[in-house]
């Protein structure tokens, strides 16, 4: 997922989506340990695309305590 994508998410919306990915990557390293995946580069794209929702969602936050 690209990061001008999840700028333009809401931030209920990336919650969703957070916890989303997080059980499709726990699925795909449980897939993995069992069997060898076909492409193990899978699991990176959904490391670094949590990672790009987290960096939003606490930009978000920050930016809220910020402006009180």
């Amino acid at each position: 997922m690209k990061p001008n994508v999840i700028r333009e998410m809401s931030t209920s919306e990336l919650k969703e989506r957070l916890v989303e990915e997080r059980k499709h990557l726990r699925k795909l390293k449980m897939n993995h340990a069992v069997s060898p995946l076909e492409n193990p580069m899978k699991i990176q794209v959904y490391r670094k695309t949590i990672s790009r929702i987290m960096t939003e969602l606490n930009k978000r936050e920050t930016e809220e305590l910020k402006q009180k």
